[in-house]
């Protein structure tokens, strides 16, 4: 390849979604934050809206650690379960601070507690936050009796916006895991299909030769008996394994050439079905009817490296390929835009090998780059 391994886009479409569900997360939670500093507008003494403020934000801090954890599956564990111990400890000491903050008069800590019910899909499992939501909506009744408040609004905010929250956090959250375990079953099938291919081929290798080697090497171990005892007929055997050696070796080749032999009309396909699923609009032509297959090979063998440059090193919205076919010549044309300048050029080590292939052949490989836009184009002889 032409340089080292790079996120593929499909995994940066991925890591999109994560994002906008961490940003669509935070802002909900964080809604049922910025209300209890309303609690601080409405609360008269500098002290309690000091350590109001200090525990409003602790818990703000807290919550986006763990809103982080829950949407980053490749997160130690450790850091999940700190990020939920962190949350826990500063929710407990929001009820000394944060409490006091415009006691009867705005109900601060229920929006806390809101916030921590919204909260409890992301830390524990549904019993756990039944219990969660249950132990909350007692601290919050405690609380309103403690500081003079109505205790039915501070449960009906806690309660009902905290659940409501809650409610919004799941679901994307699920949506979120259903995405991650849709990537990773096409990671999987995908290794599943490699591993497939390599049990079939070493199956076909297998029968193809297991019968030849063997037959070889007994007649050289009789070649090695007989020796010394009838040179000649030793001699007869020997030029029978070198006869079997040559039969096994020309099948070996004529084996290999059927794995090698390519259609360039569905690896073109393939190609645009790959792009298309990673968000690149890709438009793909048909191949002209009489291309032989050795051009047909060495085509495929550029639009393979081609469509993996453009996964790999580039950010792109749209690919264009193009073959056509002029008397004794066969040329096909990559073209796609969001060019990396860090990705390949025509001394890249994956395009400098794909030149030095069709130069055997009696081909050629050009590579442009015009601001963002980056052109591969390879030409190969064709026998009239």
């Amino acid at each position: 390849m032409t340089s080292e391994v790079s996120t593929p886009r499909a995994d940066r479409r991925l890591r999109r979604a994560r994002l906008a569900t961490l940003l669509s997360l935070a802002g909900g939670v964080w809604a049922t934050v910025l209300l209890p500093a309303v609690g601080l507008t409405r609360e008269p003494h500098a002290g309690r809206v000091a350590l109001g403020a200090v525990g409003i934000l602790a818990f703000a801090a807290t919550q986006t650690a763990v809103l982080y954890a829950a949407v980053t599956p490749w997160l130690a564990q450790r850091w999940r379960r700190r990020a939920q111990l962190a949350l826990a400890v500063v929710a407990a000491l929001t009820v000394p601070l944060v409490a006091p903050v415009a006691a009867g008069v705005w109900p601060t800590w229920a929006w806390i507690g809101a916030a921590l019910v919204g909260m409890a899909p992301l830390v524990v499992r549904l019993p756990g936050a039944l219990a969660v939501t249950a132990g909350t909506l007692g601290v919050s009744a405690a609380v309103a009796w403690w500081t003079g408040g109505p205790v039915g609004r501070s449960l009906a905010v806690t309660g009902g916006i905290g659940v409501a929250v809650a409610a919004v956090n799941w679901f994307q959250v699920w949506f979120w895991d259903l995405l991650v375990e849709a990537r990773q079953g096409q990671a999987a099938q995908a290794r599943l299909v490699a591993a497939e291919e390599r049990l079939r081929f070493a199956r076909d290798v297998h029968d193809l030769l297991g019968h030849s080697l063997t037959v070889i090497a007994l007649k050289a171990e009789l070649a090695a008996r007989l020796a010394p005892v009838d040179p000649a007929r030793a001699g007869r055997e020997a030029a029978e394994v070198q006869r079997l050696a040559a039969s096994a070796l020309t099948e070996v080749r004529e084996s290999v050439h059927g794995y090698r032999a390519v259609d360039l009309g569905e690896q073109l396909q393939a190609v645009a079905e790959v792009l298309r699923s990673c968000g690149v609009r890709c438009t793909v032509p048909s191949p002209p009817v009489d291309l032989p297959q050795p051009a047909a090979t060495e085509l495929a063998a550029v639009l393979r490296e081609a469509s993996t440059n453009v996964l790999r090193h580039s950010r792109a919205d749209w690919c264009r390929i193009r073959i056509d076919r002029k008397e004794n010549v066969a040329r096909m044309t990559v073209t796609n835009d969001g060019a990396d300048e860090s990705g390949p050029d025509a001394h890249s080590h994956g395009l400098r090998g794909l030149a030095d292939r069709l130069a055997a052949a009696g081909g050629e490989l050009r590579v442009r780059r015009q601001d963002a836009v980056f052109t591969i184009e390879a030409t190969v002889p064709v026998p009239s």
